[in-house]
């Protein structure tokens, strides 16, 4: 991989990741239609890596909430009253989200990563996502926010979320639409997705890490992976700003619309 590939590719990751039209799905298709071809096990473990720079992103953006979410859920839970505030109660509800894909996540490995070698399973799982998109405008009613969240919906969402290890499926898109379902608006519906993005991308990437020892060489595959890191924390970030004020006036429909286009595309390809 050449650092030009990474940069693009980082890139990618970046702004799709939290844009709802599969990061996933993404790192499938451009390398596809750009004729690059790269070693199976080193082009999951680039993927799942440089998703640290877009967890890294959140962190910047949301690092007022999550330092807040982090205190007060130490502090009440050592004063024995674990749920006695909105942050506290925040903190479960992103574990409870995060356990449903960690579960299928590790039992379902194998079938993951070979998911991703396939165009083809990319282009109808991106049409999934266009589904989930379009039901979710029609279904919910947006008139929840953030501070309503209640056990049942971070199941909800997280279980949403399980989709999102296929490739093609957003998992923005996926744990967006989950929000939606359950009547968040849908700038509550995007922070909490975002918000649990932590567990997921942070948990991936340690295993990557794992895998990434395991090579026999990789000296030459620590550069662009710290190239393709830090594009996708700079466009991550900016994606992340700029939907979070897109969603506040806008519908999903323009990205479902995306999401078909690319879908058929591919499968007519």
């Amino acid at each position: 991989m050449t650092l030009v590939q990474a940069v693009i590719l980082g890139i990618v990751q970046g702004l799709t990741e939290f844009i709802p039209v599969s990061s996933s799905g993404h790192l499938v298709l451009v390398p596809h239609l750009l004729g690059w071809e790269f070693d199976h096990s080193r082009a999951f473990i680039f993927d799942v890596l440089v998703q640290w720079g877009t967890l890294f992103a959140v962190f910047i953006y949301y690092r007022k909430d999550l330092i807040n979410i982090a205190v007060e859920f130490v502090s009440t839970l050592s004063k024995g009253k674990p749920f006695a505030t909105e942050n506290s109660r925040m903190g479960w509800y992103l574990i409870l989200a995060t356990i449903p894909a960690v579960v299928v996540g590790l039992l379902a490995k194998d079938l993951v990563e070979s998911a991703f070698a396939s165009p083809k399973m990319t282009g109808l799982f991106l049409l999934l996502t266009a589904v989930l998109l379009v039901a979710a405008e029609i279904a919910g009613k947006r008139n929840r926010s953030t501070s309503e969240i209640t056990w049942f919906d971070a199941f909800w969402i997280g279980c949403s979320q399980v989709l999102a290890l296929l490739p093609g499926v957003s998992r923005s898109g996926a744990t967006i639409a989950g929000g939606m379902t359950r009547n968040l608006d849908r700038s509550a519906a995007a922070r909490f997705s975002f918000l649990m993005s932590v567990p997921v991308m942070l948990g991936a990437g340690v295993l990557a890490f794992k895998d990434l020892f395991a090579l026999q060489t990789m000296d030459d595959f620590l550069l662009p992976l710290c190239v393709g890191f830090f594009a996708a924390l700079v466009s991550g970030y900016l994606a992340i700003r700029w939907l979070i004020a897109y969603l506040s006036k806008h519908s999903l429909y323009v990205f479902a619309v995306y999401c078909s286009l690319a879908g058929c595309l591919i499968l007519l390809l």
